[in-house]
């Protein structure tokens, strides 16, 4: 299942629900079918997730498979999976007073 953002300030950003249900768990958001991102929201997201990628955070999944595969790197790591989120969060942070991004899916991820 896909999950797209859309910022009024940058355009869309289209992830596997997977991705981005461990981007929004990683900043405290819920995981539903729609949701959004307040301006106030945005700049506090976007620190929480360059807070996670420096601490080398890796999703569930990928734990999962390290602990089965001993010594193997996930192909690709959280922080490749969170920089264009966080540039769109960032981006949108600096946009004007209504500025705001919302996410919607087919279902709950």
């Amino acid at each position: 299942m896909l999950v797209t953002f859309t910022s009024s300030e940058t355009g869309e950003l289209m992830m596997f629900a997977e991705v981005a249900r461990n981007l929004l768990q990683a900043i405290g958001k819920e995981t539903t079918a729609r949701g959004t991102f307040t301006r106030e929201e945005m700049a506090t997201a976007a620190v929480m997730l360059r807070q996670a990628v420096e601490r080398g955070e890796k999703p569930a999944a990928e734990q999962a498979e390290d602990e089965d595969e001993a010594g193997s790197e996930p192909v690709v790591a959280l922080g490749q999976r969170a920089w264009p989120f966080i540039d769109m969060l960032e981006r949108s942070a600096r946009g004007g007073p209504d500025a705001n991004i919302v996410w919607k899916a087919a279902a709950d991820f």
